[in-house]
């Protein structure tokens, strides 16, 4: 064989590395502020302070109202075993949130400019890829020494395992999640990963509730298996690092842009103070993903009777709404069993966010008046209609949930059960909000009085029947 012509050029040649790219790019941020090291470290001291003084005041806080004869007293091992169920819920859904942010992301500069060029992928998101895994690390750590000083551990070596445990955990979580951002369409392991967590957490807070109504209660442990779950952790997160390493280069630029948008809007809902912003993005995506359903005819009738068999076939193609709201009822029942004295608040709070998950319909027309337009009729009548799937799905859950509370008096439940349809419907039909309201100069700074208002549309009528029913209940 001859070695190929010096004319051909390697189309390669002059391809800066990752690390060159990244040198450039961080020289030409720094002539465009004014930054010092002292002054971010300066910010990163406060965020830690911060963060650890309010940190440990709601923990204290919080052990004081579980030993608070208000909140009553409920069984060692039930609250030790709903609280394993809490821990478990909280992993599937942080998984959820991972698989919906990426986790690792891209500005939409970044994805035009870097990931669009020649570079080595892997070279490029191995440091986002570090940083990630520690901050999760650290996260989860100080989650785990929460947990434990909120069960009443006050051993520093039992803390340390609980943060050993914690930062293994979520480097585990972290590592996998960026595995399964990288794997082909099609795979089924990331969604059994998600939802193997969330079955454990219904399976063992239903056993929990059934043997504590019909006995003495699951016993508690004598010990915490904090070492054992770290020792769990190591090698899963040593696996998932592995792992993660090598499947980086298939992270493709669609899932880094992904989670930006996602990341995006989450960030502006909270600035902005209007989750809305949020809420319509996972909307939009949930919907995208249906891509294709099947047509059914409408029963005869008048339009209001079409419309209302609309309102009800959306639940049918969104059955994670009708999974939470039947989800929420066990919850009020875990809720009564280990806080029995805030039985009857939970229950209102709850059935607001189990009916607020079927305003679907309500929202849409609410939040649209050309659609309000090309459906025909008033205003009023069109809310009318698609409040009645909520009403009914909140007078439901009120009606299985009585049990958990005592009655008190006799028009407290109805009154209750009605405010609560009241401030859903009120939370549904919130219009867009308007920033050009007025503030309030005060020694904490200013306070935008009217944005604040719009916001707590719903929410503050609910505070309202929180109120009323622990002075009445």
């Amino acid at each position: 064989m001859t070695a190929p012509p010096a004319t051909i050029a390697d189309p390669t040649a002059g391809v800066p590395t990752a690390r060159q790219l990244r040198t450039h790019l961080r020289r030409a941020r720094s002539r465009h502020h004014d930054h010092s090291l002292s002054d971010v470290l300066g910010d990163a001291y406060v965020m830690v302070l911060f963060v650890g003084m309010y940190g440990w005041f709601a923990i204290s806080a919080s052990r004081d109202m579980l030993d608070s004869p208000t909140v009553g007293q409920a069984e060692p091992g039930v609250r030790w075993w709903l609280a394993v169920a809490a821990l478990l819920a909280g992993a599937g859904l942080t998984w959820r949130g991972l698989r919906a942010l990426g986790p690792l992301l891209v500005t939409p500069a970044t994805q035009s400019w870097a990931t669009s060029a020649p570079v080595d992928r892997r070279a490029w998101l191995a440091p986002r890829f570090v940083l990630l895994l520690l901050g999760a690390a650290v996260g989860t750590a100080a989650l785990g020494v929460a947990v434990a000083a909120l069960g009443g551990v006050s051993d520093p070596a039992a803390l340390g395992w609980a943060a050993a445990a914690g930062a293994g955990w979520g480097a585990a979580a972290l590592a996998l999640s960026v595995v399964a951002q990288s794997s082909r369409a099609g795979r089924r392991w990331p969604t059994v990963a998600g939802a193997v967590p969330m079955v454990a957490a219904a399976v063992l807070t239903t056993v929990v509730v059934l043997v504590g109504h019909l006995g003495d209660g699951l016993p508690r442990p004598a010990t915490t298996p904090t070492v054992a779950l770290f020792a769990l952790a190591v090698p899963l997160a040593g696996l998932g690092t592995i792992l993660a390493v090598r499947a980086l280069p298939r992270v493709d630029r669609a899932t880094l842009t992904t989670g930006a948008q996602f990341a995006n809007a989450a960030a502006t809902a909270t600035i902005l103070l209007d989750p809305s912003l949020l809420a319509s993005l996972v909307e939009s995506r949930r919907w995208r993903r249906i891509g294709r359903v099947r047509s059914h005819r409408f029963l005869p009738g008048p339009g209001w009777w079409a419309l209302l068999q609309a309102d009800v076939r959306r639940l049918r193609r969104h059955p994670s709404a009708l999974l939470i709201w039947a989800a929420l009822i066990g919850v009020q029942y875990a809720a009564a069993l280990a806080l029995p004295g805030l039985a009857g608040a939970a229950q209102v709070v709850f059935a607001y966010l189990a009916a607020n998950r079927l305003t679907g319909g309500l929202r849409s027309i609410s939040r649209s008046a050309g659609l309000r337009r090309a459906l025909g009729g008033s205003d009023a009548l069109l809310r009318g209609i698609h409040v009645v799937v909520p009403a009914v799905g909140a007078g439901l859950w009120w009606l299985l949930t009585l049990p958990t509370v005592d009655p008190g008096p006799a028009s407290l439940a109805p009154t209750l059960a009605l405010g609560v349809v009241l401030a859903v419907f009120r939370a549904g039909t919130r219009p867009p909000i308007d920033y050009g309201g007025a503030t309030v100069n005060t020694p904490f700074g200013m306070i935008p009085i009217d944005l604040l208002r719009q916001g707590s549309r719903g929410p503050a009528l609910l505070a309202v029947l929180v109120l009323v029913q622990l002075f009445l209940g």
